[in-house]
């Protein structure tokens, strides 16, 4: 990993910290690889019980820094090039990968969200944004379309003419409207704060619940109901098969026994 990302890990909660603040942390090709590199560092991580995604300084993300890439022929090349047409490339995977981990991620958004930085806030599970926070698809100012994977969130969070809206129009808005849109899951004076509140509340459930109430409605939200019933009934068996569950009732009647570590989702 470069110097643009600060990963810190504070009792199981991985705390992600895009770190360019005189950029704008502004997304150029060592923030792109550093991202990915940080994923694949968290995904191995099996302790770990959710992610909390930030920026430094006075911005969440400006977006891409346009002139760093421009200038950067081989580096665009190794944003877009991907071996098959169904997998996420580089510029996609800093927003999907956060999708892949089988825990949650929690982004805090403040300042500046725009472009490739409300892409990457997209992939994450909840979005606790700053009711002043400025948040735009600003593709659209530039002419291109909208293409870091955030399409598969926004499909699932907000109606279609409400994407198709903001990216044609490039419209900027701020967090209240973004709670409106169900872009924000909530709103915060301190969206870092309340991340941390909301990561706290999470791991003290099963691990292994957790993980599989992310997947199933990852996999599940457009699928055709028979297929949704099947897998509920498969990830429930899986789930009782494992000591966690147990483990869950012992802690509400009082027992505090610790979770083992979750296993593969």
């Amino acid at each position: 990993m470069h110097d643009r990302i600060k990963l810190n890990i504070e009792s199981n909660i991985a705390l992600v910290e895009l770190n360019r603040p005189d950029k704008r942390n502004a997304l150029d090709l060592d923030m792109f690889q550093s991202i990915h590199a940080v994923q694949k560092k968290l995904y191995r991580q099996r302790g770990l019980r959710a992610v909390i995604l930030s920026g430094a300084g006075v911005d969440f993300c400006s977006g891409l820094d346009v002139k760093a890439l421009l200038k950067d022929r081989t580096g665009m090349a190794k944003l877009l090039w991907k071996w098959l047409p169904w997998r996420p490339n580089l510029a996609q995977v800093v927003s999907t990968g956060w999708r892949r981990l089988p825990i949650p991620v929690i982004a805090a958004v403040h300042g500046h969200c725009w472009g490739g930085g409300l892409q990457i806030a997209l992939g994450a599970d909840f979005r606790l944004v700053h009711p002043d926070a400025s948040i735009s698809v600003m593709e659209g100012k530039w002419g291109l379309i909208p293409d870091m994977g955030g399409t598969l969130a926004l499909r699932e969070i907000t109606g279609r003419d409400h994407a198709v809206w903001l990216s044609m129009s490039a419209q900027v808005f701020d967090g209240h409207h973004a709670l409106e849109l169900g872009l924000a899951t909530a709103l915060a004076d301190d969206p870092l704060a309340g991340a941390r509140a909301m990561a706290s509340e999470l791991a003290v459930r099963s691990p292994d619940a957790v993980a599989a109430v992310k997947r199933l409605y990852r996999k599940s939200w457009t699928c055709r109901p028979g297929t949704v019933l099947a897998r509920e009934t498969a990830y429930q068996l899986r789930i009782l098969s494992g000591k966690n569950q147990g483990i869950a009732v012992g802690r509400e009647m009082g027992n505090d026994r610790k979770y083992v570590p979750r296993g593969r989702w």
